[in-house]
């Protein structure tokens, strides 16, 4: 049985490893869009329905013209990069909900909400564009679906322990669950501080290919440092890197994102 729950695992992992485009990246994803789309945007619309969308048309015509931006960048890249189809099932959204929440989000498909509680800390239409080419990256690296497929593979992992441990006394079997389940808790984390360093560098690309200042991106995360006043749990323990952490990889990535925008640009003006 332990042979063939392992046999099982390697499959899934061989059969439905693919590749982040830019980053390439190895992911492993068993949810398609034509089985989490249709979610997505049914929940997006219960969500508007349920919350306050901002009155305030400065700012929301802000997020909106940003979002239109990033999301037109992120599109020329895939019909340029023979991702036509999955560019096609995108329905882009872009809402400012009234809310004190310090937050944004992107749903798959391309349904964005910001709140306006991050509006000082975006401070101006660049800050946006660094927050929205974040969570718009998100989307486009299929964090999402990815994230479902890991809990599918945890929970066969779940099976396999304790497949591995019947013939085991019960002290034994405690030990290995336990350490199965602070093992996996921590690998989640891990990939979720790969998926939001991700989304760091995609997002910083998509908004120097959108127009936007690129040194914003650092700028915001400056910001939101100040907000928390420095505080911050250990990162091992973080499902996001530590704000010092985003600071100096975007500084550093910096360099290299504008070499990429410059060339994915130049490439989709002669395709």
């Amino acid at each position: 049985m332990k042979k063939k729950i392992v046999f099982i695992l390697i499959i899934f992992l061989f059969v439905e490893c693919s590749t982040v485009p830019i980053t390439g990246r190895k992911r492993v994803n068993f949810v398609s869009d034509a089985q989490v789309l249709p979610a997505s945007f049914a929940q997006y619309s219960n969500f508007l329905k349920e919350n306050k969308v901002s009155t305030n048309r400065v700012m929301s015509d802000r997020i909106k013209n940003v979002g239109k931006n990033i999301s037109a960048a992120v599109d020329r890249f895939m019909r340029a990069n023979k991702m036509s189809s999955e560019a096609n099932a995108y329905k882009w959204e872009f809402n400012l909900i009234e809310d004190k929440t310090v937050n944004a989000w992107c749903m798959p498909g391309g349904k964005v909400v910001f709140y306006t509680g991050i509006m000082p800390i975006c401070d101006n239409e660049d800050g946006v564009a660094a927050v929205m080419g974040h969570e718009v990256a998100h989307a486009f690296a299929k964090h999402g679906q990815e994230r479902m497929s890991q809990g599918q593979l945890q929970q066969l992992g779940g099976v396999a322990v304790a497949m591995g441990s019947l013939d085991k006394d019960a002290k034994t079997q405690h030990v290995w669950n336990t350490a199965f389940g602070i093992g996996s808790g921590l690998g989640m984390l891990k990939f979720s501080r790969i998926h939001e360093q991700e989304a760091d560098r995609l997002g910083l690309i998509f908004m120097l290919m959108a127009g936007y200042d690129g040194r914003e991106a650092a700028e915001v995360w400056v910001r939101m440092s100040k907000l928390s006043k420095g505080s911050s749990q250990p990162e091992i323990l973080s499902t996001h890197p530590s704000n010092v952490s985003r600071i100096n990889d975007l500084i550093t990535y910096l360099p290299t994102a504008k070499q990429h925008a410059a060339r994915y640009n130049k490439e989709i003006l002669e395709k």
